[in-house]
């Protein structure tokens, strides 16, 4: 089966069961406006991060450094923000693993096939000849 479809299956039947166990335990009114209350918290974190991401990609751009670890980022706070705005408790989990910087950083790591920071352009230069075999055409003009 399709991971995705599998995901978009089980991740509603998760959200459901913690709903109705959380709110069996602590009422609804507190279950609903825990969802709200994550939801406003994360989504002025996500903002909080994000602009500290560009300032140090900025930085990163100043010395002369591909900024890798930040262009990911950039990315991983949009979808966390994304999963702390959808209403349920795991994806509120998730989503605030995903914001703090260093569970950020084990989950890069975790999904990193290569474990390098920096990316290294190499500079090769070739050098070769050529040789203008149409040379009556350009007698022409």
């Amino acid at each position: 089966m399709n991971t995705v479809l599998l995901l978009i299956i089980l991740i509603p039947i998760l959200e459901i069961y913690l709903f109705i166990k959380i709110g069996s335990q602590i009422g609804a009114f507190i279950t609903i406006s825990l969802i709200f209350i994550t939801a406003i918290i994360g989504v002025y974190y996500a903002r909080y991060e994000g602009l500290n991401t560009i300032r140090s990609g900025v930085s990163q751009l100043y010395k002369n450094q591909i900024p890798l670890f930040e262009l990911m980022s950039g990315a991983a706070l949009a979808i966390a923000a994304l999963l702390l705005i959808l209403p349920g408790f795991a994806t509120d989990l998730l989503g605030f693993l995903i914001i703090l910087p260093f569970t950020r950083r084990i989950i890069f790591n975790l999904f990193a096939t290569n474990k390098k920071n920096e990316v290294h352009i190499k500079d090769d230069l070739i050098e070769g000849e050529y040789e203008d075999k149409d040379n009556e055409n350009d007698k022409k003009l």
